[in-house]
């Protein structure tokens, strides 16, 4: 079974641009939102984090441009450094870093065991640049306007934060089908 994961650094829900504005005005010309109602729906979210046991702080993040991050996250993954991701997600969302900021960036890779050298090589270049860009390309054949996104078996796609039960049922699904395929003869 095939199961891809899409998200971003600057996705709330995929934790539980440079810097413009503040998180709840973004959020409110986003989804058409008051400001009230785009504060109260980043607090809810924001609890929602705090309940997993992240100190999660939507509301003050500062909107950045994930590109590079994402560049030096293909080469963590490349170094079998996954772990990454998880420190990206608490830089922004708990931290209130910026994600384009290279020292930023450089700090992070480093405590998890990248190689100053290579790390500094990805952010002085366009490394990894296509890549990215090739993963972009395949998000949007797929529809994929926002994050998360699941697509399981390159057939069934699932948008948005869903409940556990919606996505058991749909990776039951694709396994009922990948068993009833080695059944056939």
């Amino acid at each position: 079974m095939k199961v891809e994961i899409w998200s971003d650094y600057a996705c709330p829900f995929c934790y539980i641009g440079e810097v413009t504005g503040t998180t709840v005005d973004r959020f409110a010309k986003k989804y058409g939102l008051s400001v009230d109602d785009a504060a109260e729906n980043i607090e809810n979210i924001s609890r929602m984090g705090r309940a997993e046991g992240i100190d999660f702080k939507y509301s003050s993040t500062l909107y950045t441009n994930t590109f590079d991050s994402l560049r030096v996250t293909k080469l963590a993954q490349e170094r079998g450094h996954n772990e990454i991701i998880t420190k990206f997600f608490d830089a922004y969302f708990t931290k209130n870093l910026v994600l384009a900021n290279h020292d930023v960036l450089k700090k992070i890779a480093l405590e998890c065991g990248l190689d100053e050298k290579e790390v500094d090589d990805v952010l002085s270049s366009d490394k990894y640049a296509d890549e990215v860009r090739a993963d972009e390309m395949q998000a949007a054949s797929y529809g994929i306007h926002g994050v998360p996104y699941f697509v399981i078996n390159e057939k069934y796609a699932l948008s948005g934060a869903q409940p556990t039960d919606v996505i058991k049922q749909a990776l039951e699904q694709a396994l009922n089908e990948e068993t009833i395929k080695i059944w056939k003869v």
